[in-house]
């Protein structure tokens, strides 16, 4: 599992944290915490005015290592992954000053959490943005794919598993730009550079104050839903469907 910071230096005030767990960035538990940590430093950086979250390899986030949890035969890998999710989807939304996802290939389980609790999303053409959980024995993140996507939308994508296309989030209004592949981290830059060349402190002030007013607490909101994924697991439902995961015809 790697999470690594950098700091560029020709964007004063920026913060790049890119997640790289091959083969497709399905987190572990140790991941997710990792990541929130990392998110939570640049946050509190003085120096930091802006965060650019972004992604190395096939695609920014596949969700959850479904192997780990199978791995498990208890519950303790679930209710860990639970909290490691739940803690890093926080860090994004609590993150003292703006944060930038930069998306490129899948966005699926997690990654929704992720990019749904970020300020702004600048995406690529070949991005793709769903909610697999019904097909992976879990429930979650609708909280946070309601925040991309009207509520009709967001329940037809979670009942049926399908992706929504990042030119479609761009006529929904919740992706910033839409890019070629080669160009997102440009341009992901540019937007970040622009946020950071606000003043530090007001930047902070206007976080808190925009989470503040928020209509629906993510957090709460999401915790519940997490409720169901245990009360799945217990009843042996969850088991039942993640042991076709990697066997669908």
């Amino acid at each position: 599992m790697t999470v690594s910071t950098a700091y560029p230096a020709d964007a004063e005030g920026v913060c790049v944290i890119t997640v790289d767990h091959p083969p497709a960035n399905a987190l572990p538990v140790q991941g997710w915490y990792e990541l929130a940590d990392a998110v939570r430093a640049g946050g509190r950086d003085p120096e930091v005015r802006c965060v650019v979250l972004t992604a190395a390899g096939r695609g920014f986030n596949a969700g959850v290592d479904i192997k780990e949890l199978q791995r498990d035969p208890g519950n303790a890998a679930l209710i860990a992954v639970n909290r490691g999710c739940s803690e890093a989807f926080d860090a994004v939304y609590a993150c003292e000053v703006p944060v930038v996802a930069a998306v490129r290939g899948f966005c699926l389980g997690g990654g929704i959490g992720l990019v749904g609790n970020a300020d702004a999303i600048v995406a690529s053409e070949d991005a793709v943005f769903g909610l697999p959980e019904l097909d992976r024995g879990a429930l979650g993140a609708a909280t946070h794919l309601a925040r991309l996507v009207p509520q009709h939308l967001m329940r037809t994508l979670y009942f049926t598993a399908r992706t929504v296309t990042a030119p479609e989030l761009l006529a929904h209004g919740s992706v910033w730009r839409v890019v070629p592949a080669a160009e997102l981290l440009d341009a992901a830059m540019e937007l970040a550079a622009e946020i950071a060349r606000k003043d530090g402190h007001l930047l902070r002030l206007a976080k808190a104050a925009l989470n503040g007013i928020d209509p629906v607490d993510v957090r709460r909101s999401y915790r519940f839903e997490q409720g169901f994924t245990f009360e799945a697991s217990l009843a042996g439902t969850a088991d039942r469907v993640r042991d076709t995961f990697g066997k669908e015809a």
